[in-house]
């Protein structure tokens, strides 16, 4: 019996190109399908909005104001008939006819952040406001008082007092937003009720005009009335207080703000405790340290916060001194002077911090014990002893396109200077000059040159020699102008 054959198909591989088309065909629509679903945006928005909506709330605030005399709302400011009706008015009101007080009105936004009432909003809202009126998603309205507010946020904290547990919104974390992000913003735009707009993240911290900006920029539509209104994550968390617009004509062109949540959670604790907030304070007056300034203090980089006073407070017990820079502090990297004063602000009352500095080329780490920047705020300054006056004629010279001479007791009367000021007073700045180009002028005073201090154009003719002979190519100036000091790097002339 012979045995059987069995037939076998040989299956031949691939060809290294066809098996690498197959790779990158493969490759491309995984990258497609990652792409679309990037991309892709909930079917509705709908039951986001009507899951969060209930805790979004409008807010009209009533106030009592003067009487006008003049003929506004009859003919608009600046008419040419307005002295034609502001006469017409006088005439038909006798002498001891003064117009009534009346109440002007104001609407916002707002949104709920406990069952038991809390409301946050934001303090332009509600300032000045003798009354504040609270209307819910369902209709229902209540009055609420102010439990604390914040200007330099300006965020306030109203609380409302229901006969029910009310639909609230928890905060989320700002700093998790990305740029790209889906987001919604609600509130009562223009006086029209309960409204959502959506769009996303634009960009991340931003800073308007706040010492504690952190600002979230979207393009979901905020107008006028949006003021305090939340925006919210696509997880329906609380990212921002929506705040301000930027905008020429007063309506929304995709540029806004809302202060972020982690920014305000913070604000909102301290209000509710204590109905105030209570900020860190370092007490040292500070400027960043660009690259011209490196260069003349000899630093390796850019970075840091650059000492430019230290006033009475807590970094002057500690040992802080002018010309030291911060590098960081309570153990976090210090960039520039924005997140310090973040840092510092955020940093509790009474707390020991550890601040590095460099000084001399040498880095020394000092204990501070913060204090409370709102007491600081509202101390007054003592008055300055006052000082002999001297009659010898001043010295004047002319050096890094500065005309300078040193500091009289009417210099200083003239300047508006301390009167125990010591340094050079700045009589011209040479056209062109690198000086003027950096903003030094007529009237400035320099107190220190290679962060040491000076009175005479002895020392600083000495400081500059010392600059030379240590290699740097620029001299650090401190220069005060008005009592607000600053430093700026001159370059050297080479000898």
């Amino acid at each position: 019996m012979q045995p059987k054959v069995v037939a076998r198909t040989q299956v031949n591989s691939p060809s290294p190109a066809l098996r690498a088309a197959i790779i990158a065909l493969m490759a491309l629509t995984m990258v497609v399908a990652q792409t679309v679903m990037a991309l892709a945006k909930p079917e509705s928005l709908a039951p986001l909005a009507e899951k969060i909506s209930p805790s979004v709330v409008n807010i009209t605030t009533s106030t009592l104001v003067e009487g006008r005399t003049g003929p506004r709302g009859i003919v608009p400011e600046g008419s040419p008939f307005e002295d034609f009706f502001r006469e017409f008015q006088d005439r038909n009101r006798g002498d001891d006819d003064t117009p009534a007080p009346r109440r002007s009105s104001a609407l916002g936004s707002g949104f709920v952040i406990s069952e038991d009432g809390y409301v946050v909003t934001n303090n332009h809202v509600i300032e000045g406001a003798d009354e504040i009126t609270i209307e819910f998603f369902s209709g229902d309205e209540l009055i609420a008082k102010v439990i604390g507010t914040d200007p330099n946020t300006d965020i306030a904290l109203l609380k409302v007092e229901a006969d029910r547990p009310l639909p609230f919104v928890s905060f989320g974390n700002s700093d998790a937003a990305r740029v790209g992000d889906w987001v919604i913003a609600m509130g009562n735009p223009l006086g029209q009720g309960f409204s959502v707009s959506a769009g996303i993240v634009s960009a991340r911290n931003r800073a308007l005009s706040g010492t504690y900006d952190d600002y979230i920029q979207t393009d979901a539509a905020i107008n006028r009335g949006n003021s305090g209104g939340p925006l919210f994550n696509m997880d329906g968390a609380v990212i921002g207080v929506n705040t301000a617009i930027l905008s020429p004509n007063g309506g929304s062109i995709g540029i806004g703000f809302s202060m972020a949540s982690n920014v305000v959670t913070r604000v909102v604790d301290q209000l509710k405790e204590f109905g105030e907030t209570r900020r860190g304070w370092l007490g040292v007056r500070i400027q960043d340290v660009t690259q011209d300034v490196a260069d003349a203090m000899g630093l390796k980089a850019a970075t840091g916060a650059l000492i430019t006073d230290v006033p009475e407070g807590p970094a002057k017990q500690a040992g802080l001194k002018t010309g030291d820079v911060i590098l960081s502090f309570d153990g976090v990297d210090v960039a520039d002077t924005r997140g310090l004063v973040r840092q510092v602000g955020n940093s509790p009352v009474g707390a020991t911090v550890r601040v590095t500095v460099m000084r001399e080329g040498k880095s020394q780490t000092i204990a501070v014990i913060l204090g409370r920047r709102e007491d600081a705020d509202s101390a007054e300054t003592p008055d300055a002893e006052e000082e002999p006056d001297s009659s010898d004629a001043p010295e004047v010279t002319s050096l890094l396109g500065l005309t300078v001479t040193p500091l009289t007791a009417e210099m200083r009367q003239e300047l508006g200077a301390a009167d125990d000021m010591e340094g050079l007073a700045v009589t011209e700045v040479e056209d062109g000059s690198e000086a003027f180009e950096k903003g030094l002028r007529a009237g400035d005073i320099i107190t220190e040159a290679g962060q040491q201090e000076i009175k005479t154009i002895a020392d600083l003719n000495s400081r500059i020699d010392a600059a030379r002979e240590a290699g740097r190519k620029s001299l650090l100036l401190l220069v005060r102008r008005a009592g607000d000091p600053r430093f700026v790097a001159l370059t050297l002339d080479e000898e």
